[in-house]
Parts: C-alpha cells; sequence; structure tokens
C-alpha cells in the first residue's frame, strides 16, 4: 500500500508540467486525485495517463469561482474529505515598470493571487484533520530579475500566504508550506525556448513557472542550465518528489515552510 492509499487529492493546473508530474506521483502512491486546470483535452490525457481509477478531471479556471465550486462539489460527491491540496495552478508574462498595464497587472494578480486564495478558502470545509496543502511560488519571488516585477510579486504573495494560513490552520491539525520551484524542463520552458512571445505561451495555468521576459532574445536551454550550480535544468518529476515530501507524513515537523527545488540557483 502506498503512503497516500485511501487519501483524495486535488491539484490545480494539472493538465501538464509540475501539476502532472505531481498528480502521477499522488497517484502512484495511492491518492485518488482531482485535475483541474482550463484545458480539457490536456486533462483527459492526465487522466488517461494516471488511470481513470486514480484521477478525475474537473475543468476549470482557478479565477472563476463557480469554476471552483465545481472542483469542490465533485470532491465532496467522492464523500471521503480532501487530505492533499497541490495549489499550482498560475500565470506568467512579463513586463518592465514602464511596460506594465492595468491587464497585465489584474491577470496575474487575478489569478495568481486572488485564485490561489479562494483554492484554499473553498477547500476550507473539505480538509481533514492532518490534512497538507502545498502552495507553488518561486524562485522568482527572491529575486530582481528584469521584466518580472508583477509575476514576482504575485509568487512572493505566496510566499507570505503559507506563513500566515499555516498559523492560522494549525489548529485544525491541517500542515500549510510553500514550495519554490526553480528552471523546470515543462512545456512552457519549451515554449520559452521556442518563441519571443512570451506572454502568450507562458499564459496558461498549467505552466506555473518559467524564465524568460516578453519581447527579449530567446534562449537556449543550455543558457539555463548555465545559471544552475548543479549545470542542468531540474525535472517535473524532481518538484513532484518534493510536494510528495511536503504532503506525507514524513514532513510533519514542517510548518509554514518554502522549500526550494532550484539545483542551488537562488541558493549559492
Amino acid at each position: 500500500m502506498g503512503q497516500f492509499e485511501g487519501r483524495t487529492a486535488v491539484v490545480t493546473g494539472g493538465g501538464t508540467g509540475i501539476g502532472l508530474a505531481t498528480a502521477r506521483r499522488l497517484a502512484a502512491d495511492g491518492a485518488h486525485v482531482f485535475v483541474t486546470g482550463r484545458r480539457e483535452a490536456e486533462l483527459d490525457r492526465a487522466v488517461e495517463t494516471i488511470g481513470p481509477e486514480r484521477a478525475t478531471a474537473v475543468v476549470g479556471d482557478i479565477s472563476e469561482p463557480a469554476d471552483l465550486d465545481r472542483l469542490y462539489d465533485a470532491v465532496r460527491a467522492r464523500g471521503r474529505g480532501l487530505d492533499v491540496l497541490f495549489a499550482n495552478a498560475g500565470t506568467a508574462s512579463f513586463a518592465t515598470l514602464e511596460e506594465i498595464t492595468e491587464e497585465h497587472f489584474d491577470r496575474i494578480f487575478g489569478v495568481n493571487v486572488r485564485g490561489t486564495v479562494f483554492t484554499v478558502q473553498k477547500a476550507l470545509p473539505l480538509l481533514n484533520d492532518g490534512a497538507s496543502v502545498i502552495l507553488n511560488s518561486s524562485v522568482r519571488a527572491d529575486d530582481g530579475v528584469a521584466a518580472f516585477g508583477a509575476y514576482a510579486a504575485s509568487k512572493a504573495a505566496i510566499r507570505s500566504f503559507a506563513r500566515t494560513w499555516a498559523n492560522e490552520l494549525k489548529g485544525r491539525g491541517v500542515r500549510v508550506n510553500a514550495i519554490s520551484p526553480g528552471t523546470i524542463d515543462t512545456p512552457g520552458l519549451d515554449a520559452v525556448v521556442a518563441t519571443q512571445d512570451v506572454a502568450d505561451a507562458q499564459d496558461a495555468q498549467d505552466v506555473p513557472d518559467a524564465s524568460a521576459a516578453a519581447g527579449r532574445p530567446s534562449v537556449t536551454k543550455a543558457q539555463f542550465a548555465a545559471n544552475v550550480p548543479l549545470g542542468r535544468i531540474g525535472r517535473a518529476d524532481e518538484v513532484a518528489d518534493a510536494v510528495a515530501f511536503l504532503a506525507s507524513g514524513r514532513s510533519g515537523f514542517i510548518l509554514g515552510a518554502n522549500l526550494y527545488v532550484d539545483g542551488g540557483e537562488n541558493q549559492l
């Protein structure tokens, strides 16, 4: 029996990349995983990959409260509450201070901040005692890379929420922690490498992290890897393993923390 046998998990942005890798990891250890995202075809492929006996897809946008209600109605109908919530969904587009528009700002904060707030708030009635909530932040919350202003600030807010919510929910035995991926090999990164149109390429809730700026010269994965002390970019399954650790009893004495999975990118 896996460590999550009989437990229920929700992974937002679960159609590709880190979300899909995490859903697969949790399901492999026994959980039934609800995956959500905006793209039905990707979610259908995710369920096929994971196995319909271990996964349920619910199409939705975390910035739409009605979509979150439908997601949690599906979880409630299963009748086992919720043990693991990985609030992974986010969006990324990039602009310098001079370039930021109201639309750009509202989109980033509407999904990454407002969407995450209500993803977790609406889950509260379903969270079982001892549940684990993991928020997806980013190493970009810690540095001042040009054109990442709104995106980095939104991820810094996620880090702050992890501390506050950990304090607020500890009385229920619910642990809240954050995870901060570095440069990870995902379809989102492929899009960055393939095109300079980063704003469009990354405007997807299934792609929570990327490292490029709109209108700047395109780069290769080798250039990304050169900035990582381990000499390579990360894999989505490596982030998934870290999320699974935070979701499990093995991290039972970890609360309000931020776990970096960045190959030392922001550590050395």
